[in-house]
């Protein structure tokens, strides 16, 4: 008996006359696709919730202009669209920070994956880095960007005698 199989895989009709009354085995393939959908994800994982600022000492009034955020978890087993954001994001490798602006665009991206990533927000303490200073700096884990200042020899000035 010949069967066409096409990119959909068997037809009914095929499944049926191949399986006979047995077609109960070939459905649930169906209804497997449908559990990871976006519908399926509460809205209230995507709502902020009031003691977050207190939780994490963000200031809703003057919030950081840079995030600075690392996956911490792995996207094997996760859903398509979960692995395109961290994909678009630049958050292919685990464990290395990428800086992204507070936009409402990236942030909405954020709430999708925050499951998997940290969030911290850029401190400079030591203020912005000039030009010069740039090759000097660095990010630590704790999401500073540190300025390494190296000293400069000063001129000597010539000795009178």
């Amino acid at each position: 008996m010949a069967v066409a199989v096409g990119r959909r895989g068997l037809g009914a009709a095929a499944a049926w006359k191949m399986l006979g009354k047995r077609l109960e085995v070939v459905a649930p393939a169906v209804w497997v696709r449908c559990l990871f959908t976006r519908s399926r994800i509460p809205d209230s994982v995507f709502q902020p919730r009031p003691g977050d600022h207190e939780k994490y000492g963000g200031d809703p009034e003057q919030p950081h202009k840079i995030h600075v955020i690392t996956r911490i978890k792995s996207v094997i087993g996760r859903p398509y669209w979960e692995k395109k954001i961290i994909h678009d994001l630049g958050l292919d490798k685990a464990h290395q920070p990428i800086l992204h602006k507070n936009i409402p665009s990236v942030n909405s991206k954020l709430k999708v994956i925050k499951h998997l990533i940290r969030i911290q927000p850029l401190k400079l303490p030591y203020g912005l880095p000039t030009e010069e200073e740039l090759s000097d700096t660095f990010l630590t884990s704790k999401g500073e960007l540190v300025i390494k200042r190296h000293l400069k020899p000063v001129e000597q000035k010539a000795i009178k005698s």
